[in-house]
């Protein structure tokens, strides 16, 4: 595999490889250093969502706050570090929920999904080309946006459903 473009996000390798069965095949990979997305709960029940606009989709989505994580953070200080960002909160427990696999017939990106709880006023510091709308919404109200096809983002549905299996 050659590196045929390297970004600040991520890199591109492309070339032939042989896969298990002796198959070989051309393939392009995206190779990024991972994320984190974070379902922040309030004692109440209610899920804190975002809504921002994504270049890629050319809409606004509804989503977990969420980042990539930065040389030398792990998965969990890069949780923090997005929350505190994006929507101007530290929380008091940090649960791990799972990692997942969002692209990987092309991509080698994990997201972690967390779960934080317990929060206290942090200073928020979105990027500047970040315009976030923060959307405290019920947890039934939110899995109702799944059913209805307004939350597509994968990494939320599966954080969304964990949590009412949680609730159950």
């Amino acid at each position: 595999m050659k590196t045929v473009y390297r970004g600040p996000v991520f890199s591109i390798e492309s070339g032939l490889v042989r896969e298990p069965g002796g198959v070989r095949a051309r393939r392009d990979i995206i190779r990024h250093s991972g994320s984190v997305a974070i379902l922040p709960v309030h004692e109440d029940g209610r899920v804190m969502l975002i809504r921002q606009y994504r270049c890629a989709y050319g809409k606004m989505v509804i989503e977990l706050p969420a980042g990539r994580i930065d040389k030398g953070e792990t998965p969990l200080q890069a949780g923090k570090r997005e929350l505190r960002e994006e929507v101007g909160l530290g929380a008091r427990k940090w649960e791990r929920l799972l990692r997942i696999l969002p692209s990987p017939g092309f991509c080698d990106e994990t997201v972690t999904l967390y779960r934080a709880t317990g929060f206290f006023p942090s200073v928020s510091e979105p990027d500047p080309d970040e315009r976030i709308e923060i959307r405290d919404t019920p947890l039934g109200a939110a899995l109702d946006l799944v059913a209805q096809g307004r939350i597509e983002d994968a990494k939320t549905v599966v954080a969304l459903l964990l949590e009412k299996q949680r609730a159950d």
